[in-house]
């Protein structure tokens, strides 16, 4: 997932989204505005889903937020981090169904670090040199990769 955030010199900034749901975008860049400090109000944000896939499920709206927030601090998340959980509008992470599955493809994939939801990890058993990063709110999420504003 990438995302661009660059300030807006219009009124109304724009959002262009490529692969996933429009208006699950608009949702979630309130949900960062509001519960995460991180402001959009005045940035012209860009998705893209790379290699035209089509992001249709929840699990991965913590990818879409902090691809946003890196973006917003202008940092990169490192390439072996892997991010995945659905964000409420509250700002918490939400458990998502077959985290098993989805940590061992990360794995298989090459990513070392591992950020999904804490209510999702109980019995997961992990291979060595792999760290896993449980969260509970998308501030939490942020704040750890270091990306706060």
């Amino acid at each position: 997932v990438q995302a661009l955030a660059s300030p807006t010199y219009f009124g109304t900034p724009r959002r262009t989204v490529e692969g996933a749901d429009t208006g699950r975008v608009a949702l979630l860049l309130a949900v960062l505005e509001k519960r995460a400090g991180q402001k959009t109000y005045n940035q012209d944000v860009y998705i893209n889903v790379a290699g035209g896939l089509e992001l249709s499920e929840p699990a991965a709206d913590l990818a879409l937020c902090i691809a946003v927030a890196s973006s917003l601090k202008d940092e990169p998340v490192g390439q072996q981090v892997a991010v995945m959980g659905e964000v409420g509008l509250g700002g918490e992470i939400r458990a998502i169904p077959q985290v098993d599955r989805r940590v061992s493809e990360c794995v298989r994939l090459g990513f070392r670090h591992i950020m999904c939801p804490a209510d999702s990890v109980k019995r997961l058993h992990l291979p060595e040199g792999v760290e896993l990063t449980p969260v509970k709110t998308l501030a939490q999420a942020i704040t750890l990769l270091g990306l706060r504003r």
